[in-house]
């Protein structure tokens, strides 16, 4: 795989303490490609929100503190991660989500791998249980790079 659309859930893996998380190695492997240039991401606009929330409810449970989650929202910005508007990608986001019982949230990840022709790279397991078989989701663990 040369280029992905990457979920939130992998990027939240590279800043939460590895102790508390799976993945932690194939998460960091498709960080360095992307810094060394040999993995093209792209996110939808909505990705941003959703680090920050993540990073919010980790707060939150005390498994980062807030200067950690500030720490990550910087770090995560200097990789400059192109993202894509969520605007056109609603009505097939809306789509997806009504036909396979799924958040729109997750679906305009889901839409805009489909429209950019590009897999959609993530370690929400349930994601791809219920989409994988119809849409290009790819579970982390499971994705040699």
């Amino acid at each position: 795989m040369n280029a992905c659309v990457l979920d939130a859930s992998v990027a939240a893996k590279w800043f939460l303490p590895a102790a508390s998380e799976t993945l932690v190695a194939e998460a960091l492997g498709v960080l360095e490609q992307y810094a060394n240039g040999d993995l093209r991401v792209l996110v939808p606009d909505l990705f941003w929100a959703e680090f920050g929330n993540l990073l919010w409810k980790s707060v939150r449970l005390r498994r980062i503190t807030a200067r950690a989650a500030h720490s990550a929202i910087a770090s995560l910005a200097e990789l400059h991660i192109p993202s894509s508007s969520c605007m056109p990608l609603l009505e097939d986001a809306l789509y997806i989500a009504t036909a396979f019982d799924h958040s729109v949230y997750d679906a305009m990840y889901v839409a805009l791998a489909v429209t950019t022709n590009r897999p959609l790279l993530t370690a929400d397991e349930r994601l791809v249980q219920a989409l994988a078989s119809r849409f290009p989701v790819r579970w982390l663990g499971a994705v040699a790079l």
